[in-house]
């Protein structure tokens, strides 16, 4: 009887040597997709370095402000009006005009008041006669202690009433209750003015308070005294400066801000009440801060940063030296003057970052620096005229 023989092992190792030999086929299909990946790559050109601006950081000195924006207000001012109604018939006063305290700047029709005046000192001095007389007879015993009271009386009556009607004739005169300049006044003579009707105004200039606020935090470094600076819109280039003078005693309670109150000379009438001004507080001992323009700041919610600048490490295929390469570093920024920002932490002075063109960069990336144009790095920046 002839023997069996089991095929089941051979076609087990043909199967077996069929899936060796898909993995080595998918194996070399991989490799030589990896060959081609990797020789696009080594063929494909260098980004170009990107053309930034640098700077070095350097120490300062750095005298510590605190700064606010003010309103000017006159240390006198009032809009005047008269008293009483009544017909104008003299204007003494031109605007813009500068006025002496008492000045007389309006008049109205007093011709009534002022002859009711005469007749009251008329009157006056007829008593005051009668009291003379009055007292010399009394010296003599010729006439009762009540004549003579009564004669007292009457002359005290008579002086009343001539103080009564000389305040009435002064209400129909408008006058300066200070030194200081008139603004616009369009009244004339034969206008009819109303009681309480503003007529014109009067400023002292010389000097002027601002007014500013700060928060109840910084209230610990103010004191009186204190030298106050001054920038204002209107004079470009020119810086206005007095003293704090007073520091208001009460905080607001709904802003947590206390008012502030400086002194700042005004010789030559360039400043005007109600001018806006940007305020600064020098407070404190001058420091030596490390400094740095505001436009080096990478500013993010996580963190402020900069760009230091990596020398060149190497040379390419060709022998040339790599471009420098950028870091991106945090770092602690403290108070800010004009174009400028004190560095508390990250760097060290002579440390040099990128002032511009940070939008493009990341770490490592390659850069060409051109210092042909620098950003803005004044303390006490001016407007530039066009």
């Amino acid at each position: 009887m002839p023997t069996r023989v089991d095929k089941k092992p051979s076609t087990t190792k043909r199967m077996i040597w069929m899936v060796v030999g898909i993995f080595l086929l998918i194996a070399v299909i991989a490799g030589i997709k990896v060959l081609l990946v990797v020789r696009m790559i080594h063929g494909m050109p260098k980004p170009a370095p990107f053309t930034v601006s640098t700077t070095a950081a350097r120490e300062q000195p750095w005298q510590p402000a605190l700064s606010a924006v003010g309103t000017l207000r006159a240390a006198n001012g009032a809009d005047l009006a008269m008293d009483v109604a009544g017909l104008v018939t003299g204007v003494n006063l031109k605007s813009g005009q500068d006025v002496t305290q008492g000045q007389v700047l309006l008049q109205l029709r007093d011709g009534d008041d002022v002859a009711q005046l005469q007749q009251f000192e008329a009157a006056a001095q007829l008593s005051q006669l009668t009291f003379e007389r009055a007292r010399q007879q009394l010296a003599a015993q010729a006439i009762s202690k009540a004549d003579y009271d009564t004669a007292t009386a009457d002359l005290k009556a008579k002086q009343a009433a001539v103080a009564q009607q000389k305040v009435v004739v002064a209400k129909k005169q408008l006058r300066a209750p200070f030194t200081g300049r008139a603004g616009i006044i369009t009244t004339s003579p034969g206008d009819y003015l109303s009681a309480g009707a503003t007529v014109v105004t009067v400023q002292q200039l010389d000097p002027l308070l601002v007014d500013f606020y700060v928060p109840q935090s910084e209230l610990g470094r103010l004191q009186v005294g204190q030298a106050v600076n001054l920038k204002l819109d209107a004079y470009a280039g020119r810086d206005f400066t007095g003293k704090l003078s007073a520091i208001n005693p009460k905080v607001d309670l709904g802003t947590r801000n206390v008012q502030v109150e400086a002194t700042v000379p005004n010789h030559d009438k360039a400043l005007t009440p109600g001018m806006f001004a940007k305020v600064t507080v020098d407070v404190g001992k001058e420091q030596r801060q490390l400094t740095l323009p505001q436009a080096a700041i990478v500013y993010n919610p996580y963190g402020d940063t900069v760009y230091v600048v990596q020398p060149s490490k190497g040379k390419d295929d060709k022998g040339q030296p790599l471009p420098p390469t950028v870091k991106q570093t945090f770092v602690t920024v403290g108070d800010t003057r004009g174009d400028q920002v004190a560095i508390l932490k990250g760097i060290d002075a002579g440390t040099v970052v990128v002032t511009s063109g940070q939008i493009k960069l990341k770490n490592d990336a390659p850069i060409a620096i051109d210092n042909s144009v620098q950003p803005a790095d004044s303390a006490h920046p001016a407007p530039q005229e066009h």
